[in-house]
């Protein structure tokens, strides 16, 4: 310990006479490491971090697949729901969810938040605990109970200043009196939706649910040891039980569902969460490994010069009886202190960088609050520090650790020109160094024109700059069945009152909007054409529009008129 100390003390010392070298070294090394950590973060903390529920790897997406009809991916379905729920033998639960808004009035202000729609099971399955109060029983899931609704943390603490009486209490959505039975926990996000306020429960009545109706998310919990190819078979032996306990919906046959070919599409829940995002930070991550090579080499060239001045240096010291061991030690220690200062620097240039991008809330980045500086991300730091340390001290080691007593001594005058042996491995650093930022400097060309040509491309509708949209939401309890169309009354006094607005030269609504993943999947039935009983007619995507929709977007009509 006392010859470490002592070597630590000279690289100190050494380091301090050469402010500038030290400088450039642990800028370079802090870019490559800072980088790297920040990625890292996020890789972890989308990918690689379980989801923050109970026992997660047990949860999986429920899906289902139509091969038959060319539908590769549908949602779930009611009456596979209670079929599974009730005859399954491979899940603990199956729940339903989905995401809608609601229109909160009797304070203040009115106002529009997110909800959450979710039958009994959903929150237990993911083993969530009430910060107060309870969760939902199957009495507050059945049909025409008394309407009920859980808050979530942060909500209760902007509108009811965390005032724990306000269990007990009603609060008015879309004009109908919900009962307050719970407050959710501070840390709980469901599906990544931190924008939900409020929790409700589904209340489909089993009495009337038909075959069809695949427009709910489905999740459920793995009974222990089963695996997804087991939930699989016992879900896809369901289907055709399913298929016969309901009715099919009005003007369809029940053979349609059967020659459908319903299946099973299970996969972990956390695919769910985070999509498809997994490519894209894994080619990222392999970007900044390259740019962390590249500062390796540049720091490992720059410690070549810097030992080439010490020849003379460490051919006294070896002539004066050094021994291998105590150069190598002197090397490795100098490379490791500015291997360590260099990633302390980039890992606070990394929680700078990530407090940046949680600010940005860039759109597409989901669990963005789970991304964080926690101990895997200090323990790669640490790993990065030691490779970095170990990579850019072992080509001076290897190079100069066992230099002869004569050698320095004879090529330290100036009329000697260095040999062409001492310049090897520098010129194969900067080859090194070269070629790896050739292949960074191409890939990143690629990626510019790729997404120049994306931009370039046309969205079907002209000049989308002088376009702007937003939601309109009109509750249910303001419209009673018997009225409906006092919708469309009020859908034409909102465009009168907006094609008013001076500066808007056309109003139109629309269900969905362009480019804008539409859920509604129907079959299109010609009226020229006779259909044999099971065949069903092609699916097609369909919306609804207002007269003008396309003047208003600017859309070509190819043929006929509007």
């Amino acid at each position: 310990m006392g010859l470490l100390l002592g070597h630590l003390k000279q690289v100190l010392r050494r380091l301090g006479r050469a402010p500038l070298f030290v400088a450039v070294i642990l800028i370079t090394v802090a870019i490559g490491v800072g980088a790297n950590t920040v990625i890292f973060s996020v890789v972890e903390g989308v990918l690689l971090k379980p989801l923050p529920y109970k026992q997660p790897d047990r949860l999986i997406g429920v899906w289902y697949k139509a091969p038959a009809i060319n539908i590769p991916k549908i949602n779930m379905a009611p009456y596979l729901y209670f079929t599974d729920r009730e005859q399954s033998t491979t899940l603990e639960d199956i729940g339903l969810y989905g995401f809608l808004s609601f229109h909160i009035t009797g304070g203040a202000q009115p106002e529009q938040v997110q909800g959450l729609e979710v039958t009994e099971g959903t929150l237990p399955i993911l083993g969530v605990r009430p910060a107060l109060g309870r969760l939902f029983t199957a009495r507050d899931d059945s049909p025409k109970m008394p309407q009920t609704v859980i808050l979530m943390y942060g909500f209760w603490q902007r509108h009811f200043g965390g005032d724990a009486s306000v269990v007990g209490q009603t609060l008015k959505l879309d004009g109908t009196l919900h009962e307050i039975i719970g407050i959710l926990p501070p840390n709980f996000v469901f599906m990544d939706r931190s924008d939900v306020d409020v929790v409700v429960p589904g209340q489909i009545d089993r009495g009337d649910t038909t075959l069809g109706g695949f427009s709910a998310n489905g999740l459920a919990r793995l009974k222990p040891g089963v695996t997804l190819q087991q939930a699989t078979a016992d879900l896809t032996r369901l289907v055709p039980i399913a298929t016969h306990s309901f009715p099919p919906p009005p003007g369809f046959g029940l053979k349609i569902f059967e020659e459908a070919n319903f299946t099973p599409l299970l996969q972990p829940l956390k695919i769910d969460v985070i999509g498809d995002i997994g490519n894209v930070l894994w080619v990222l991550m392999g970007s900044l490994v390259i740019v962390l090579l590249v500062a390796c080499a540049n720091v490992a060239n720059l410690l070549l010069v810097r030992i080439e001045s010490r020849r003379q240096e460490l051919a006294i010291r070896a002539a004066l009886g050094a021994d291998r061991r105590n150069m190598v030690t002197g090397l490795l220690l100098e490379s490791l202190v500015l291997g360590c200062i260099g990633s302390a620097i980039g890992l606070g240039l990394a929680y700078g960088a990530l407090q940046l991008i949680i600010a940005a809330a860039p759109t597409g980045l989901p669990r963005l609050h789970e991304i964080g500086i926690d101990i895997p991300v200090l323990l790669f730091t640490a790993g990065l520090a030691i490779f970095v340390s170990l990579v850019v001290g072992m080509i001076p080691v290897l190079k100069y650790s066992g230099i002869k007593a004569t050698t320095g001594l004879r090529e330290g005058g100036r009329g000697l020109s260095q040999s062409r042996e001492r310049h090897r491995a520098r010129k194969t650093l900067v080859v090194v160094q070269v070629a790896l930022a050739l292949v960074l400097l191409i890939c990143s060309g690629l990626m510019i024109r790729t997404f120049r040509a994306l931009a370039r491309v046309s969205p079907g509708f002209t000049d989308p700059n002088t376009i702007a949209s937003f939601d309109i939401f009109i509750p249910t309890s303001q419209v009673p069945d018997t009225n409906r169309i006092d919708v469309l009354r009020m859908q034409q006094a909102i465009v009168n009152q907006l094609a008013a607005v001076p500066g808007v030269s056309s109003v139109a609504i629309s269900t969905s909007l362009p480019m804008i993943p539409n859920p509604a999947l129907d079959p299109v039935y010609a009226s020229d054409h006779t259909y044999k009983e099971g065949q069903l007619p092609p699916l097609s995507l369909e919306k609804f529009v207002s007269p003008g929709f396309f003047q208003t977007m600017g859309v070509p009509l190819v043929a006929g008129g509007t």
